[in-house]
């Protein structure tokens, strides 16, 4: 009798445990003057993933996020080991000064929060917050996403509609604040790894110069994104299976 009580028991603390979840709000706020983020992946994952490392070579799945802002190969792999996911919470860009909410649910083993997204105007630029540990009790949380440089493609600051992996060039200028006939910064890419962005050069030529980039607008620093988590605690469902 006694070792059937212990197994319904331990029965009951496993079915228990499996259906308790960690419910988060995740803010994310764009701190730039006039840089775009594309869609955002923001993710709840076990310790041993990692979207991104600096001093790493970029992943495929990332050159393809940090190029043109597709996320589908991050999500995929992501959903391959069970992550907690929320592609795209502000149904599209991300403006200067705007700010978006994802809504998580992190279940057992995803203890470690990430978040990417393209930096628009640039060449292989993206905001990322690296696998940060994701508090247990109840309250709110600040960090802060600095821009990263996937090392996967040379910044040089032309707009032409680029964006694929490999093909150089920035996909576009959502502000419209850009100029064209640009010759171009540079071709050669020092750090091939992740590594702190540079920010933009740019240039006050709209008509050609070295850059399609103004500097009086597009510059920036970093950090380029504030985020706050709001950690409202485990969540326990009864089934009735």
């Amino acid at each position: 009798m006694k070792k059937i009580l212990v197994s319904l028991l331990a029965a009951g603390s496993m079915h228990m445990t499996a259906a308790s979840a960690q419910e988060l709000d995740v803010t994310i706020t764009n701190l730039t003057n006039a840089v775009y983020f594309t869609p955002l992946l923001v993710s709840a994952h076990n310790g041993n993933t990692h979207l991104f490392q600096a001093g790493h070579t970029a992943s495929a799945e990332l050159q393809a996020m940090a190029e043109g802002g597709d996320t589908s190969g991050l999500q995929a792999h992501l959903a391959s080991i069970g992550a907690d996911s929320v592609a795209n919470p502000n149904g599209g860009l991300l403006a200067p000064g705007a700010t978006t909410t994802a809504h998580l649910r992190t279940h057992k083993g995803n203890r470690r929060l990430s978040v990417v997204a393209m930096l628009l105007p640039t060449n292989d630029g993206f905001a990322g917050l690296n696998a940060i540990r994701i508090p247990r009790k109840h309250g709110t949380y600040t960090y802060y996403m600095n821009g990263y440089d996937a090392g996967t493609e040379a910044n040089d600051e032309i707009i032409n509609g680029g964006g694929a992996p490999g093909v150089p060039g920035i996909p576009a200028d959502p502000g419209g604040n850009s100029g064209s006939g640009a010759s171009g910064v540079t071709t050669t890419e020092h750090n091939t790894t992740v590594h702190i962005h540079r920010g933009t050069l740019g240039d006050m030529d709209l008509n050609g110069g070295i850059s399609d980039l103004d500097s009086r607008v597009h510059h920036w620093l970093n950090p380029v994104a504030k985020v706050v988590i709001t950690v409202r605690g485990r969540k326990h469902h009864e089934h009735d299976d």
